[in-house]
């Protein structure tokens, strides 16, 4: 069959009664566990995953995508509302969004988010449909050196473009790649920087370091800089127009839509940190191409939609690498692998030849899963931004409970919750004194990937370092790693 005559049949599959009622189940919950901090895609796909065996493989397919889409908007309402990312990918949306939020424009900030999502999503998962292999064929000529220069790059941009001061960005960098570092070393076996302490053996959750930093935080720097007699209620979004977007806001926001989806779903595909790569690319990408940069750092609607683009795009970019090659390039792909596995089927180029009506049916449930989204949250935006409305104690105290009950969640480790309330006391001393802190997530995230294909490339290449340059596209990407350290510099001494 064509790929149109097949994607026809998985949308008479996927538009069943029973298997509509799934995917509308998968993306409310994947909705509500992306708002929850420290629930994640992941961990509710792996505990859905006993339940499901009683259903049919393509139902169960259809409801875990859906959950996966869900959870990739829902992270936005909190990052947005609440500066608490309930997903890792969401940080980038949160620098700009939670600006926005203070300045009342809440609703703006999660209208562009939601139709951003609804509009990635789409022309991610047309580009799922229709150039799947071409796609694969780009990611089979990366090896780690490519991976290793291309995490570089990640490094680099995020910590040249936030905070201002590259020294700060770096600071902040290498504190998330020290914590990288704790655990069992995964290529000798020891154990490292763990200071006898058997829970952190298996290194430091990223979700731990994500709640810490911005949840606990922030709740801990706004108590540490209240003044008494300080407005106790934040206002509420006031935006005008439809869903708070001004006409000028479309204008802003539409572009970096497109563009966030040109770098969030070929990026997705490579096994290189799944969203998070693309979204702190988009936001560099945003903040050097806004028609107003002064707003950066208050409030840019720009620093909002294309972050939350590229979020939902490398989402559909992560099945291209999973379907075709049975290769999982995220958590929530690792435990969808695992999936496949529980029903006895193996992700791959044949699968598209024994399972086409259970490849095609979830590749069309994304379809109408997106539909689904943009109907469900575009109406709620309103709702969610009341709860700006609430008094700061009682707000920021329900924050300080979710965290520490979705730490506790995580292993149900009591050194996880104090793990949790430490690295929140780093991130208020950050904030104190204006150091970012999204450079220690992603070294946090993409440290150990790094070491990994680093000492990977060495080893192929019998200790010898110039692997690194003398592989073109390796050394393409480290020298616009260089760049990306330089040119900001010779921008302020233009200036």
């Amino acid at each position: 069959m064509s790929t149109w005559e097949s994607l026809v049949m998985g949308f008479s599959v996927a538009a069943a009664p029973t298997n509509l009622l799934w995917a509308f189940a998968g993306v409310t919950l994947g909705t509500a566990v992306g708002v929850l901090p420290g629930i994640g895609p992941a961990l509710t796909v792996a505990l859905l995953l006993p339940v499901t065996l009683t259903l049919a493989p393509t139902s169960a397919f259809i409801m875990f995508a859906g959950i996966y889409y869900g959870a990739m908007y829902g992270g936005s309402t909190t990052s947005i509302l609440l500066n608490t990312p309930g997903e890792s990918a969401s940080i980038a949306t949160a620098l700009e969004g939670n600006l926005m939020a203070r300045r009342g424009r809440g609703a703006a900030a999660l209208a562009t988010s939601a139709l951003g999502s609804f509009v990635a999503g789409t022309l991610a998962t047309i580009a799922l449909t229709f150039s799947a292999p071409a796609m694969v064929r780009v990611a089979l000529h990366f090896g780690p050196a490519e991976y290793f220069a291309l995490v570089v790059l990640a490094f680099t941009s995020v910590s040249a473009v936030l905070g201002g001061s590259l020294l700060k960005g770096l600071f902040s960098l290498f504190i998330g790649l020290g914590l990288g570092l704790v655990g069992i070393d995964p290529l000798t076996g020891k154990a490292r920087f763990a200071l006898g302490v058997s829970q952190l053996l298996d290194g430091i959750d990223v979700v731990i370091l994500v709640m810490g930093l911005f949840a606990v935080g922030e709740t801990l720097y706004l108590a540490w800089c209240w003044t008494p007699g300080e407005e106790d209620v934040v206002s509420p979004a006031a935006g005008k127009g439809w869903m708070g977007l001004t006409q000028e806001d479309w204008s802003r926001s539409w572009p970096a839509w497109l563009r966030g989806t040109a770098i969030g779903f070929p990026l997705g595909v490579l096994p290189a940190g799944g969203a998070e790569i693309p979204t702190f690319l988009s936001y560099m990408i945003e903040k050097r191409l806004a028609r107003k940069p002064e707003e950066f750092g208050q409030g840019a609607i720009e620093g909002v939609a294309g972050p939350e683009a590229a979020n939902n795009a490398a989402a559909a970019g992560v099945l291209v690498p999973l379907l075709t090659l049975g290769l999982p390039t995220s958590a929530t792909a690792a435990v969808l692998l695992a999936a496949f596995q529980q029903y006895g089927l193996r992700p791959g180029p044949l699968l598209f030849d024994s399972q086409p009506e259970l490849v095609w049916s979830l590749i069309a449930s994304l379809y109408l899963g997106n539909v689904m989204l943009l109907v469900l949250n575009l109406p709620l935006v309103g709702l969610w931004v009341r709860v700006l409305l609430m008094p700061k104690p009682l707000l920021y105290g329900g924050i300080l409970v979710l965290a520490s009950l979705g730490a506790y969640s995580l292993n149900g480790s009591i050194v996880d919750v104090m793990l949790l309330y430490v690295i929140g006391a780093l991130g208020a001393v950050l904030r104190r004194f204006d150091f970012p802190v999204a450079p220690a997530v992603l070294g946090l995230i993409l440290g150990p990937l790094a070491e990994q294909q680093a000492r990977r490339a060495l080893a192929i290449s019998q200790g010898d370092w110039t692997v690194f340059i003398t592989r073109p596209i390796s050394a393409a990407v480290l020298a616009a790693a260089l760049l990306a350290l330089l040119l900001p510099r010779w921008f302020r001494r233009r200036a």
